[in-house]
């Protein structure tokens, strides 16, 4: 039982052919010429053509990960700029100030009122005024607890009373606050050095003026105690020459709405600058603790991500510089994240290549064994053919050279058309199909060109958008009509082939059926590989290369179907014929 399998290309059309099996029975052809002028081919194992790959490169050296650095710096950042804006605290450095004011304000209406009553003596005109032994006492009381410097100016605007000074027997004695011992140790100096250092960059908004004590003071040099004098209360902001903030409020003495003075209470901005230290202080602890985790969660996630992706940077480097297939490509696919995409995506680019590679190895062996055939035939006949002085030998022998140049034409263009086809599928273009629309052009090319005694085509396909899948015509087109020719090929005189298709689910089922002897079962793949002929009985030896259906597998599977034989059997078992069959994906 012979089996089409395989078809040289004409143009772009193919036909299918047959030879008795790879590298053929050609000594039996040549056997033919008489006497000494026997041919015999020489065996030839396959073998996969030496190529000098080149020498590998040394490994780079890959730079520490910016993608580390980017990730720390990053959340590093989005941490700093909230805590930088926190440490700003002018607001509440603000409401600070603005309830001391208001507690100072309070004080002083209190002490204006106990001035008022205690302090104030009436003239022989009944004119009243402060009395100034009275009220130094009695300043010095009221300020004693509250730790606040009071100042009283009379109507004149002339200091009467400063708590920050006495009048002994010796003359005026000035007191001065001193500050509290420090018992902090080194560290916590220079930590509390390092804060005063960042806190004066600190922008403070619009400057303060500058606080400036005459020796003879008047309530003339402080804008607030002359405003008290005409009876509103004022209060003003200052800062020393330390640039130490300083509260002033003073509000007027009166007695029956009659201003007599007016009392200035100052403070220092100590107490203030305190508590926002103290605040600054827990940020920055709470900022410790942040950084600290955000540091060790920002090295995990770029760990996560950096050191995966420097691992299958370098398992790469390795596959380009390796020789054989030792370096496997990490897998992280059971992580489920995008990681783990690329990782598989890298294995099957992978394994594609090294397939790939294989596939090109073969194809390289297989090329060489066939193409030595003919030649180790061809060097034989020339050598004969030197040799000889018999026309009718040399005659024959010019046949069979003549034979075997064809025969080497032959496959030069088949493996030239099967290596085009392998670089055109990589980027193939696709576009919606009819397949029965195709089929009965089939159809039809084939009645306007066979000959009388050729098989008859029945095309079995319905209309419509049902048969449509999407690819490229032109080599659709091309594996059919290899098909169809293999069919012809063993189909009897008068016999039918049938062009067929159908919609199986999201799936297109064509191809061709013959009426032939069928396929050998041990043979049903077979028929597939690169080389394999099996032709008609008598069908002239060395016309088919045995590239045709392994093209029109390869076309398929570019395509995402499958091709595959089978054979048709009658009810008792008896085989009437082979069919190939296409499963495309529906447009």
């Amino acid at each position: 039982m012979m089996v089409a399998a395989d078809r040289t290309q004409l143009g772009g059309l193919t036909r299918a052919d047959s030879i008795g099996g790879p590298g053929g029975a050609a000594s039996d052809a040549k056997q033919a010429v008489a006497g000494d002028a026997i041919l015999v081919d020489e065996p030839a194992a396959p073998a996969a053509e030496a190529t000098s790959a080149p020498a590998p490169s040394l490994p780079r050296r890959r730079p520490r990960s910016s993608l580390t650095r980017r990730i720390l710096t990053l959340n590093l950042l989005a941490l700093a700029i909230p805590v930088a804006g926190l440490l700003y605290l002018d607001q509440y450095r603000n409401s600070l100030v603005q309830q001391q004011l208001d507690l100072m304000a309070t004080e002083a209406e209190l002490f204006s009122g106990a001035l008022a009553a205690s302090g104030v003596v009436t003239g022989p005109a009944g004119d009243e005024r402060l009395l100034p032994e009275t009220t130094r006492s009695t300043v010095r009381r009221l300020v004693d607890v509250s730790k606040t410097r009071a100042r009283l100016f009379d109507q004149d605007g002339t200091l009467i009373a400063d708590s920050s000074r006495l009048i002994g027997p010796g003359g005026q004695v000035e007191i001065e606050m001193l500050p509290p011992p420090e018992n902090d140790t080194l560290f916590v100096s220079l930590v509390r050095r390092l804060y005063d250092s960042v806190v004066s960059l600190i922008p403070r908004g619009k400057p303060l003026p500058l606080y400036q004590e005459r020796a003879q003071q008047r309530a003339a040099d402080y804008p607030e105690a002359l405003q008290a004098l005409d009876g509103e209360p004022a209060s003003a902001l200052r800062v020393d020459r330390n640039g130490n903030l300083l509260l002033s409020v003073a509000v007027p003495v009166q007695r029956y709405r009659q201003v007599l003075g007016t009392l200035m209470l100052s403070v220092g901005g100590d107490s203030i600058d305190a508590a926002v230290r103290d605040v600054r202080l827990n940020i920055l602890k709470v900022f410790g603790v942040a950084f600290a985790i955000t540091v060790l969660l920002s090295l995990y996630l770029a760990g996560t991500i950096a050191r995966p992706l420097h691992r299958l940077a370098e398992a790469a480097d390795r596959v380009r510089r390796g020789q054989g297939r030792q370096t496997e490509i990490p897998d992280f696919t059971r992580r489920g994240d995008e990681i783990g995409d690329l990782s598989g995506a890298l294995r099957e680019m992978t394994e594609a290549l090294w397939t790939r590679m294989d596939a090109i190895e073969h194809f390289a062996a297989d090329v060489a064994h066939e193409i030595k055939n003919p030649l180790s035939s061809l060097r034989s006949a020339v050598e004969t053919v030197a040799r000889i002085e018999d026309p009718e030998r040399q005659r024959r022998l010019m046949a069979v050279i003549l034979d075997d140049v064809q025969r080497l034409d032959r496959l030069i263009t088949d493996i030239s058309d099967a290596s085009r086809v392998d670089a055109e599928m990589s980027r193939i273009e696709k576009e919606p199909v009819d397949v029965a629309r195709m089929l009965r052009t089939l159809a039809e090319i084939h009645e306007a060109t066979a000959k009388p005694d050729a098989p008859r085509l029945i095309v079995d396909a319905p209309g419509g958008r049902a048969l449509v899948v999407a690819a490229n015509e032109g080599r659709l087109v091309q594996v059919l009509r290899n098909l169809l020719a293999n069919a012809m090929s063993f189909s009897p005189p008068g016999g039918t082939i049938t062009l067929f298709a159908r919609r199986e689910g999201r799936r297109i089922r064509l191809g061709v059926a013959d009426q032939g002897p069928g396929i050998p079962p041990d043979k049903l793949e077979a028929i597939f590989d690169r080389f394999y002929t099996e032709r008609p009985v008598g069908e002239k030896f060395g016309t088919h290369s045995g590239l045709g259906l392994s093209i029109s597998r390869q076309i398929v599977e570019a395509h995402g179907g499958r091709l595959f034989a089978e054979n048709l059997t009658e009810p008792d078992g008896r085989v009437r014929g082979a069919r190939f069959t296409l499963l495309l994906p529906a447009a």
